[in-house]
């Protein structure tokens, strides 16, 4: 694993669009979040086993000892051999953490790694699955408790006639964990958490509080799970009651089909625990005075979801990106880029393939598709601005396929790497007219995303390079839509002739108005 990411890191880098490098900044998470790895503390009785809601059962009800119950779920933890065993676990839909369940947390963080496995290796994956649940062949496991919940047994719990919250506190109780439970859903019953998570941009809305949309609100006390994604608005509403005081966290994974960071090289989706929170829910605002990095996740995962809104057939009216789209965030970077990894681009190249060997179906496994850099990008529209340009490309990508976009991303490999030259070489190397028509998509689109968005005038992004996005600019200005622009974005395209030769085939009735502006800005 270490030696893997030691080759993929590099090749994340090679890649991304050229702007200078700020270093980042030391803001400190605010208290109760960490990104550091989570501290164990004691192991607990777990209230859910078979025997202690048992136990808990004929305590509240005498009259019961005779009713029997049996497991709903099974506890259980994996330790995958490689990353295909991972992957495999990964595809049954089970949800995987990293850490165990049944233990006091010290000290909330990101990721956890058992310290009996080796740094190297995939650490112990924990997972709460149903009881008929078929274990992949060959993956090692453990069956750590059979347990019972109430709401994966609906039979039961609809014929019994009993107070199954009652009885789960009751199991708190008989385990030791009575200062877990929450006493307001002792008093008022138990409670399906719900709640809302909100961000703010000052320069929009009037700086108004609004949703962190789509993304993946999770809660548990010991195996007892419970998942939601939020609205648009930023509401979420678990299924699952709760009498004990879950713990919440976010998973960036959104509704919309993208995931946001990684925890470490193995988790898609980055977490950012917001820690214990009554039975009812909790509600979150993020500022920019919050956790830097939540505030950095929760721009990135709107901004995306935005961009995924808009780009129906009643607003932009262009293709939206891929599916299962990976997003990668870097603190201590400027660059961003769109390098689609994960969907096979640039690793079927002859480059990159001598460059990782054995590695290249492993890195199209965990690698990704868009890499966001955030130094020196201090406001959500910083980070917004560059958030679109990026998901410009990868709607670029999408209508042109992988082919094209090998060409496109070797040519600045090339260009930056090897030859030494600029972020986007000079023009004049082989291949110059894929960038050139992919950056001016790219830096028109994320001015006029901007625009959208702030008003005022639309910025000059990219204006001091090459080529020239004042052409979509100029066309955009005089009537051309963004989704006709976007239409002359064919896989033959790959110069500025090329898109002029097809803006003109597609809309001969301007084309003195096309031929007009290219001539205007010619190199």
């Amino acid at each position: 694993m270490r030696t893997c990411w030691k080759l993929i890191f590099p090749l994340t880098m090679l890649v991304a669009c050229g702007r200078d490098g700020v270093p980042g900044d030391s803001r400190m998470p605010e208290p109760g979040l960490s990104h550091e790895m989570i501290e164990l503390g004691e192991k607990l009785e777990d209230p859910y086993t078979v025997e202690n809601m048992q136990k808990a059962l004929t305590k509240v009800y005498p009259s019961k000892a005779g009713m029997e119950i049996t497991p709903t779920d099974l506890y259980v933890r994996f330790l995958p051999k490689g990353d295909d065993d991972y992957q495999r676990l990964v595809e049954t839909g089970i949800r995987l953490e990293d850490h165990p369940m049944d233990y006091r947390i010290i000290r909330e963080g990101d990721y956890y790694h058992d310290p009996l496995v080796a740094e190297e290796e995939i650490t112990w994956q924990y997972a709460v699955v149903g009881r008929d649940f078929e274990f992949p062949e060959g993956i090692r496991y453990e069956l750590l408790d059979e347990c019972y919940i109430s709401e994966n047994d609906p039979v039961t719990r609809a014929e019994s006639g009993l107070d199954w919250d009652a009885i789960e506190r009751e199991a708190y109780l008989l385990t030791g964990n009575g200062d877990l439970y929450d006493e307001a859903a002792t008093k008022g019953g138990s409670a399906a958490p719900g709640g809302r998570i909100t961000i703010e941009d000052p320069g929009a809305g009037g700086g108004k509080p609004f949703g962190v949309a789509g993304v993946m609100v999770c809660c548990n006390s010991f195996v007892k799970f419970a998942t939601a994604y939020t609205d648009r608005d930023g509401y979420y509403q678990m299924s699952k009651k709760f009498v004990s005081k879950p713990r919440f966290r976010l998973v960036f994974k959104n509704k919309a089909g993208f995931d946001i960071g990684m925890n470490l090289i193995l988790v898609p989706a980055s977490v950012s625990t917001l820690g214990t929170g009554p039975t009812a829910g909790v509600d979150y605002h993020v500022s920019r005075s919050s956790d830097d990095k939540l505030f950095r996740r929760c721009v990135v995962n709107n901004a995306a979801y935005d961009y995924a809104a808009r780009c129906t057939p009643d607003d932009l009216d262009i293709q939206a990106p891929p599916k299962r789209l990976r997003i990668w965030m870097f603190r201590g970077l400027d660059a961003s880029s769109t390098i689609m990894l994960h969907h096979g681009a640039l690793l079927e190249s002859a480059l990159v393939k001598k460059y990782l060997g054995v590695y290249a179906s492993l890195v199209k496994m965990f690698l990704p598709d868009i890499t966001i850099g955030t130094a020196g990008k201090e406001s959500y529209a910083d980070i917004y601005s560059a958030v679109v340009h990026e998901l410009s490309h990868a709607s670029h990508y999408a209508q042109v396929g992988n082919d094209y976009w090998n060409k496109y991303i070797a040519y600045i490999i090339r260009s930056y790497v090897m030859e030494g030259g600029e972020a986007y070489g000079t023009g004049k190397e082989s291949g110059a007219g894929y960038c050139e028509v992919g950056e001016m998509w790219g830096y028109f689109m994320e001015g006029s995303l901007y625009k959208d968005r702030y008003g005022g005038a639309m910025p000059t992004f990219g204006t001091s390079f090459w080529f020239y996005p004042q052409v979509f600019r100029y066309l955009y200005d005089r009537g051309v839509t963004r989704s006709e622009l976007f239409r002359a974005l064919k896989s033959g395209v790959t110069s500025r002739d090329d898109l002029q030769d097809e803006l003109i085939r597609l809309y001969p009735d301007r084309e003195s108005m096309i031929v007009q502006v290219f001539n205007r800005y010619s190199r």
